[in-house]
């Protein structure tokens, strides 16, 4: 039976996305999903999905200080190419450089940079809160049956602006662009909370449970 790890680094919003990602496992027969903060676990599931909530630098070193969990993450996803799911800052923290507060450095996993969002429009406040519609880039198996119009909810003061355009997936309009969902390979992030997005978020879960890439 397939198993999917939420990964436990005492950084993110657990309970609701545990919650989703059980209730659209069973609705689909995509196997288990456990919480863990266990390398073990996360070097024998079959997909991880990471979150994170707050500044992009605490949540770095909360990771690297649960020993052995981000070197095993990393062989699934970097070696052995386990689908991977970073939602937030989790999604974040795929980039090469966080430049929040301070310059930290990310995965790495997709080229780019996470800056601090600047509307060129003075009267949007950030951070960015609230619901916005999505725009499709690309095509991804994660994004089927979403499209241009449909809506995500976001928070977060802060963006990931990649290198290669073809690794944003989807953006959003915040008096300028926004990314919304990365992708490269077996890896796929967004900055939105699916677990908060209502049908749409469902259904971006659901398709990463049955994403066989």
């Amino acid at each position: 039976m397939a198993l999917t790890v939420l990964v436990d680094y005492e950084s993110g919003n657990l309970h609701s996305a545990e919650k989703a990602l059980q209730r659209m496992a069973a609705e689909l027969g995509a196997g288990t999903v456990i919480v863990s903060d266990r390398p073990e676990d996360v070097a024998r599931a079959d997909r991880i999905v990471l979150p994170g909530d707050g500044a992009f630098p605490a949540c770095r070193r909360a990771l690297g200080a649960h020993g052995g969990l981000f070197e095993a993450m990393e062989e699934a996803v970097r070696v052995r190419a386990r689908p991977f799911l970073g939602i937030c800052v989790g999604m974040q923290m795929l980039a090469t450089w966080g430049r929040e507060y301070e310059d930290t450095p990310g995965f790495g996993w997709i080229g780019g940079e996470v800056v601090r969002i600047t509307p060129a429009d003075p009267i949007l406040k950030v951070p960015h809160m609230g619901w916005n519609d999505l725009v499709i880039d690309h095509p991804h198996p994660v994004l089927d049956g979403i499209g241009t119009g449909d809506h995500a909810y976001f928070v977060h003061s802060y963006h990931f602006r990649v290198d290669d355009p073809a690794h944003r997936l989807a953006h959003c309009d915040y008096a300028g662009d926004i990314t919304a969902i990365v992708g490269r390979d077996t890896v796929v992030g967004t900055q939105f909370h699916p677990e908060k997005s209502q049908a749409v978020g469902l259904r971006l879960i659901g398709n990463f449970l049955r994403w066989a890439p």
